[in-house]
């Protein structure tokens, strides 16, 4: 059989001017990206335009950061799509996590989960930065430079590892001895807080506030 290859000269030309895009909001980079659509930039004017489903899209947009369970949704679009097919990381969140990097439920590296062939770095990247990633990746799928999708099948159990790791949530063990004396502890700070607050107390707090009225 012969090796897939992605598609360069007129293939590749009619492919890089007819870009229908999947645009996956995960964050506040999405708000850039509007602007692109509007008359100064017109992005369309490069045969680009946004689409409703993942089947009808070549180029998946990630526009911020991932969480786990984000991260699920956008696997399962990605792999609806057809091919030959593209991702661009939009912004720095999906760089190295961006302002969220120390979040322990922030995808830091995207790709280590799906093949990206672009990223736009900037918090959050500017219409010009997007427009020269759209040029960009249109010159390269015209000479044949990008194939995400062939190392995405390529490696699909390197891929397949990755997510699982990521995304198998196990039920934390529990140490029952534990749990009874944290429960213990709680339901003593309650029986202090109850006798601190006896039925005289009660009566004394509610003269004073009719008091001051």
């Amino acid at each position: 059989m012969a090796k897939e290859r992605p598609p360069k000269g007129l293939k590749g030309w009619a492919q890089g001017r007819s870009l229908w895009i999947l645009q996956f909001c995960t964050g506040c980079g999405a708000v850039e990206l509007p602007p692109v659509m509007t008359s100064r930039y017109d992005m369309e004017r490069f045969g680009i335009t946004p689409m409703a489903t993942p089947r009808q899209a070549d180029l998946l947009l990630i526009t911020g950061y991932l969480t786990v369970k984000t991260l699920k949704r956008v696997i399962r679009s990605y792999e609806q799509m057809g091919e030959p097919k593209y991702v661009i990381g939009f912004g720095s969140c999906t760089v190295n996590g961006g302002m969220y990097w120390d979040s322990y439920n922030t995808i830091k590296r995207l790709d280590l989960y799906l093949p990206v062939d672009l990223y736009i770095a900037g918090c959050m990247p500017r219409p010009e930065a997007i427009i020269e990633a759209f040029n960009r990746l249109i010159e390269g799928i015209k000479q044949g430079k990008f194939n995400g999708w062939i190392r995405y099948k390529e490696n699909l159990r390197w891929y397949k590892r990755n997510q699982a790791m990521i995304m198998d949530i196990r039920k934390w063990s529990i140490d029952k001895k534990l749990a009874e004396e944290v429960w213990r502890e709680v339901q003593e700070e309650r029986r202090k807080i109850f006798e601190q607050a006896t039925v005289p107390h009660v009566y004394e707090y509610a003269e004073r506030i009719s008091e001051v009225g």
